[in-house]
């Protein structure tokens, strides 16, 4: 009963059109009135708590990084240097998006932030080389999505908080798992795009190459700096996001000499809004959190999945698929603050690792903004890219199947992402 309360509280206040994070208030309200404790001073307590986290300040300076990566010139230096690599092969704008995803994702960490900067950049190079536009569409959208994936990442951050695990070794486990996926879609674009006969561009020479790499240097040092500093101890993840948000501050003011001081003002108030929406997020999510806890529900949920707990790839196959199915109609952010408390318990009790779940999880989210209807990042490249909503959503069909399938294949393999973690610890 309780479930069902506090589900058909929140799904209920969606359907009507209530923002998320409103929602999250609202079903927290009506599972604290069923059981007999509302209380308004605890209601305020725990949403004030719930942003009040010194991890969570990464989530504004990764923010503001991406940003200023792409109003900078960082992002078209990374697009112009993966074009001068692999732009002259056939498909080669294709590899080109995504190689060009793999490294923005190394700055940002945020899937939205990178599938706008590659839409504005490629998707009109990509149209005008002969590509369909519905497809290339659905590469730029699936490609955005490894954004969360590769460290940096705003997803392991929350997750990160929410589950008390080590964000430093989330964002170590992630190498590997994004790069799978980069993989997959690359494979994927081949065999959509190989009887298609385009004209190829001429391939850049030698010296090309050389000038675009010198360009594209300072934003490629950025990952260099962040994964060196986390693993010699330097500083933390929350301070990573700092040094990330100063360094490209720097390199775009300085070394590229391509952010005015009048474009800094639009550029942190856009931040500042992004990031009030997911700070709002989390600290409406935390008084769900702590009513699911007081209510039990982790314990619920557990007897709910005992007969998997003797099998944990059969455990973790039924949860993925469980989040498959919210991640339809749910953005990343909020699915991973509702569901974590409610599943760490049922991971625990089955004795998999914490990390290597929030890799999967975090991947399985991410995987979600691109599935309808909702689809955070289906909607970003139709806006940006003057395109249909259902367009874009033809064209990311086969690359969505071949993330999920590179996503299952690490659930049966579990080594695919922890030996990478343990070769670095």
């Amino acid at each position: 009963m309780t479930v069902l309360i506090f589900l058909g509280g929140l799904i209920g206040a969606m359907m009507l059109g209530i923002p998320i994070a409103y929602a999250l208030l609202a079903s927290g309200v009506g599972l604290m009135w069923h059981l007999d404790l509302f209380d308004a001073q605890i209601l305020a307590q725990n949403f004030i708590n719930g942003a009040d986290s010194f991890p969570l300040l990464a989530v504004p300076f990764f923010m503001l990084a991406g940003e200023i990566m792409n109003v900078g010139g960082l992002s078209q230096r990374i697009v112009n240097f993966a074009l001068a690599l692999v732009g002259h092969v056939k498909g080669g704008l294709g590899y080109v998006v995504i190689l060009a995803a793999c490294l923005l994702s190394a700055l940002s960490g945020s899937a939205v932030a990178d599938a706008a900067a590659l839409t504005a950049l490629l998707l009109p190079m990509m149209v005008k080389a002969g590509h369909k536009k519905e497809v290339s569409g659905g590469l730029i959208a699936a490609s955005g999505v490894i954004g969360p994936i590769i460290p940096p990442s705003i997803g392991f951050v929350i997750f990160g908080v929410t589950a008390n695990v080590s964000i430093s070794k989330l964002f170590i486990a992630g190498i590997f798992p994004g790069i799978m996926i980069a993989v997959g879609l690359a494979f994927t674009w081949w065999w959509v795009g190989r009887k298609e006969q385009l004209a190829l561009p001429p391939k850049k020479t030698r010296a090309e190459v050389w000038k675009a790499a010198r360009e594209s240097v300072w934003a490629l040092m950025l990952p260099v700096f962040i994964l060196v500093g986390l693993r010699m101890g330097v500083f933390t993840p929350t301070e990573a996001a700092v040094v990330a948000a100063v360094y490209s501050l720097f390199v775009a003011s300085v070394i590229y000499r391509e952010l005015p001081l009048k474009a800094l003002y639009p550029i942190f108030a856009t931040a500042a809004k992004t990031t009030a929406v997911v700070m709002f997020l989390v600290a409406a999510a935390m008084v769900s959190s702590w009513l699911i806890t007081v209510a039990n529900l982790p314990a619920q949920m557990v007897e709910l999945l005992k007969p998997f707990m003797d099998n944990q790839t059969l455990l973790l196959i039924a949860i993925m698929v469980l989040v498959m199915l919210v991640g339809t109609a749910m953005d990343m952010t909020p699915t991973i603050l509702i569901m974590t408390p409610v599943l760490m318990p049922v991971i625990k009790a089955a004795g998999i690792d914490p990390v290597y779940f929030g890799v999967l999880f975090i991947i399985n989210n991410s995987i979600g903004l691109i599935t309808p209807p909702v689809g955070t990042v289906l909607n970003v490249v139709a806006g940006v890219g003057r395109m249909k909503m259902d367009e874009v959503t033809r064209g990311v069909l086969p690359f969505m199947a071949a993330q999920f399938i590179v996503m299952f294949i690490m659930v049966v393999f579990p080594q695919t992402v922890l030996a990478p973690l343990r070769w670095f610890y």
